[in-house]
């Protein structure tokens, strides 16, 4: 397998499919066969999203594929933002359709016209809904399976509320529950809200989680948008309200994808394979049973019994029964990125003991079989803090501060750099850099309270930048972050 390190691109890969996550040969291209392990791995990410949303008392929802183009047409920035990506639908069997039909890119245009039917009062709100689903876009640039493709593995959290405050508590709560997963998948981010030219289309504002990969190039995985009343005006959804009249609402959404996943495989993978955080990983532990001729009854009905005690305690785990060399087994479960590798053996059977292998470290521990579940716990919760701890680090030492647009351009990694606020300044420093502007730090754009809300140790602060604009020298107290994007 190619080195991490040395090419890229070609290691992510290579691994993606030897790792038995996805099948890129299906005959259309960006659009991806998940296989057995991949599929787990999301169902695994989706787990604590669902979690999540009961948390947070959002409601599940399931909107039709198809989004008829006199709906799609109501809200023109999202034909701006869409139209060139979207796939039609003209016929049906041999006839052709009285209104094509949108295959779903996202799904504003299709919940909304329903928003206008389901909000009549105030008491129907706030509205707070969510699906997981999938999405299609024609990305005519190069694909890249999780991080670039045409089908979306998508999750999309809309809501609609009273006020405009009431919407801006909702965007804290998304990202409250973004820091929450972030933590799960032991992904360190940055958070910025997005310069007017790239927000959402019809969005008033939207902020960004983006994560840092190997080649020093950042990617989002998480967004929040503010929609104020703009879609609820496109498509009259109006509630009465307790002083009587008729009041637009204020809505919200929140979306992340597959994306999750490419980052995980990108951020924490080696040489080896996978590295997968113990939270979603298929299987947190798998034992491999040493076996030899003669004693291979004991060692296997050793390490059922093993496996059968760790279950009980809560954990995910197997045996791996195959017919295949131990070295077999132990390189190709490092390749999966299982966290933990429990070796046992006829001498551990006797000494009713077994070994634990942490995937990041190799580092082992000899544990009494009747402690397997404590010894796990405490394997896994090392393993978790060592993937964090590397990730943040490679996090923080790329990104720099800096005075001009031209220092900007020569930073490897994340730029921080001044700016005035002003349009044609912020055009001019991706001009001049040749990079992307990825916003104004949340806790500088919004004050403390994200800062707080987010984990300190996980959003990369703001506060304390004092200089000048990149592009045109004006004195200020406002950074924004510039990277080269995915």
């Amino acid at each position: 397998m190619s080195k991490k390190q040395e090419n890229f691109s070609e290691w992510y890969n290579e691994l993606i499919e030897k790792a038995d996550l996805i099948d890129k040969r299906y005959p259309i291209k960006g659009m991806d066969v998940w296989r057995p392990y991949g599929l787990a791995t999301m169902r695994a990410i989706d787990r604590y999203i669902h979690e999540e949303m009961a948390r947070t008392k959002h409601q599940e929802v399931q909107f039709p594929l198809f989004i008829p183009q006199t709906e799609f047409n109501k809200e023109a920035e999202q034909i701006k933002g869409f139209g060139g990506e979207v796939y039609w639908v003209t016929k049906g069997g041999e006839n052709d359709l009285d209104v094509p039909l949108v295959v779903r890119p996202t799904s504003e245009t299709a919940m909304y016209p329903m928003f206008s039917l389901w909000v009549r009062s105030h008491k129907d709100l706030p509205l707070k809904t969510y699906q997981i689903v999938s999405v299609f876009r024609y990305e005519t640039k190069q694909t890249r399976s999780f991080i670039r493709v045409r089908e979306i593995h998508f999750f999309e959290a809309h809501t609609a509320h009273d006020s405009y405050e009431d919407a801006e508590r909702q965007i804290h709560e998304d990202v409250q529950i973004w820091a929450r997963l972030a933590e799960k998948l032991c992904l360190p981010y940055i958070l910025s809200k997005r310069p007017d030219w790239d927000k959402f289309p019809g969005a008033h504002y939207s902020v960004a989680a983006d994560a840092m990969l190997p080649e020093l190039k950042t990617l989002q995985v998480a967004t929040f948008h503010h929609y104020k009343d703009n879609f609820a005006k496109a498509y009259d959804i109006k509630f009465e309200a307790p002083t009587g009249g008729h009041v637009h609402a204020h809505q919200t959404t929140y979306g992340m994808s597959e994306r999750l996943l490419g980052a995980i495989i990108a951020v924490h993978g080696d040489d080896k394979g996978l590295m997968l955080p113990p939270a979603v990983a298929p299987y947190q532990a798998v034992i491999v049973p040493i076996v030899f001729k003669g004693k291979e009854a004991g060692v296997m009905d050793a390490a059922r019994a093993l496996a059968n005690q760790i279950a009980a305690a809560g954990f995910r785990v197997h045996v791996d029964e195959r017919e295949e060399t131990a070295g077999f087994k132990f390189n190709d479960w490092e390749m999966r990125g299982v966290p933990v590798r429990i070796e046992l053996g006829p001498k551990d059977v006797e000494k009713q003991q077994c070994v634990m292998v942490r995937r990041d470290s190799g580092a082992k521990s000899f544990v009494a079989q009747a402690d397997a579940a404590k010894g796990l716990a405490t394997a896994l919760a090392e393993y978790a803090d060592g993937l964090v701890a590397r990730a943040w680090k490679t996090l923080t030492d790329n990104v720099h501060d800096v005075k001009s647009a031209e220092d900007a351009k020569k930073a490897v990694g994340i730029a921080r750099a001044g700016w005035c606020g002003d349009d044609a300044c912020g055009q001019k420093i991706q001009a001049v850099t040749e990079k992307t502007i990825l916003g104004v730090p949340l806790d500088v754009a919004f004050g403390e309270s994200f800062r707080e809300e987010t984990r300190a140790k996980l959003a990369l602060p703001g506060k304390g930048f004092h200089g000048h604009c990149a592009a045109c020298g004006k004195a200020t107290t406002t950074p924004v972050h510039i990277a080269k994007t995915y």
